[in-house]
């Protein structure tokens, strides 16, 4: 993989950012702007409103109509950041793979395991760094409970119950709730793609999944209540939940192993604190949740009514993702998260799609 940077040496790496939504809005532009050694230099939106916006943050940054303009200069570049519909991820990808730029992908990196993996091999022909944006690898529950797992907290693991709800009864439009095929929209491949490789990291490969997929609200196009089992190799047996109709959530884990059990409540709050403004530095707290929120471990007993003794949750760290892209580009440290594994979880996920629509148990 090409390490070396069109920057001079020392200098920040230059990022261009394609969209400007909510992806490239509230995620990708401060989390850019807050690592060290990356310098957001364009983003690509027509959007008036949206440049505004960007401004107002960011007064230096450039800005281009659509991502074609940036191949013209690419010697002027080092990082594509992809963050526009899912529908974009692949045409644009591969376009600024063929402009010899390394790049970071939203997920879901595509819409099928064999487009994934054709990006992959596309980047490994030309020697370039390809990456996923898998952002939930660095929430504060799962840093705490991959190392549980690490340390035998729990014993063998047989369970792993992953919840990723909401309750949003009304529809609030946009790509993401079409049901047109090539949108690659509804829960199964947003909110899914988080807590399908989320259970990738922690178990290993999968071998059969079964899925239930429902189109619940009234007007809606695209599924928005789903749950999907998964065996995995190593033997542990995952449940998880993708839904915007919860009227009441549940944990957002539940793990049983041979020798304990983990519950935690609550959403990791650094999406909160970008979407209220707020920035990670070096001076502030950043990824920290109150003692009140943190899980219990314990057996025997339910966690609601005090059983087991409180974790104390980690700090999540959405920063360390982008830092970890800098460290790759610029010493060939490993890629924080990479297009094979991307791939593996859209098996998951297609083979989730097959089984909700077939009512069959799919193996990988």
């Amino acid at each position: 993989m090409t390490t070396g940077t069109a920057s001079a040496p020392g200098a920040p790496l230059r990022v261009a950012l394609v969209g400007y939504g909510l992806a490239g809005s509230v995620f990708h532009a401060p989390l850019i702007a807050a690592t060290e050694g990356l310098v957001l230099d364009t983003v690509v939106t027509r959007s008036p409103e949206r440049r505004e916006q960007a401004r107002a943050e960011l007064p230096d940054v450039r800005f281009a109509d659509s991502p074609d303009e940036l191949w013209d200069r690419a010697g002027e570049l080092d990082l594509v950041v992809v963050a526009s519909p899912n529908k974009t991820h692949v045409p644009v990808a591969t376009a600024a793979l063929e402009a010899g730029l390394a790049v970071v992908v939203d997920k879901p990196l595509a819409g099928t395991a064999d487009e994934a993996r054709a990006l992959a091999t596309l980047a490994d022909e030309r020697g370039l760094f390809l990456s996923v944006f898998q952002n939930r690898r660095w929430d504060n529950d799962f840093l705490t409970l991959r190392g549980l797992v690490a340390d035998g907290e729990l014993g063998d693991v047989w369970r792993f119950e992953s919840r990723f709800e909401r309750w949003r009864p009304q529809l609030k439009g946009g790509w993401r709730e079409s049901g047109a095929p090539e949108e690659i929209g509804g829960l199964l491949y947003d909110l899914g793609s988080h807590v399908v490789d989320q259970a990738l990291v922690l178990f290993g490969p999968a071998t059969q999944v079964y899925a239930e997929s429902d189109v619940r609200r009234d007007g809606a196009e695209a599924d928005d209540d789903t749950f999907i089992a998964v065996t995995h190799a190593s033997g542990v047996r995952t449940h998880l939940y993708a839904s915007a109709t919860a009227a009441q959530l549940g944990p957002r884990f539940r793990v049983l192993g041979s020798k304990a059990g983990y519950v935690k409540y609550g959403l990791d709050p650094q999406e909160a604190a970008l979407r209220e403004g707020e920035r990670p530095t070096a001076e502030a707290e950043w990824g920290v949740e109150p003692e009140s929120a943190w899980g219990r471990i314990g057996s025997g007993e339910s966690p609601v009514t005090g059983g087991g003794r409180p974790v104390a949750t980690l700090p999540g760290d959405y920063p360390a993702y982008y830092r970890a892209v800098a460290a790759a580009l610029r010493e060939g440290a490993p890629n924080p998260v990479t297009a094979y594994e991307a791939a593996a979880a859209l098996d998951v996920l297609e083979g989730a799609r097959r089984s909700a629509a077939e009512g069959v148990v799919v193996s990988l």
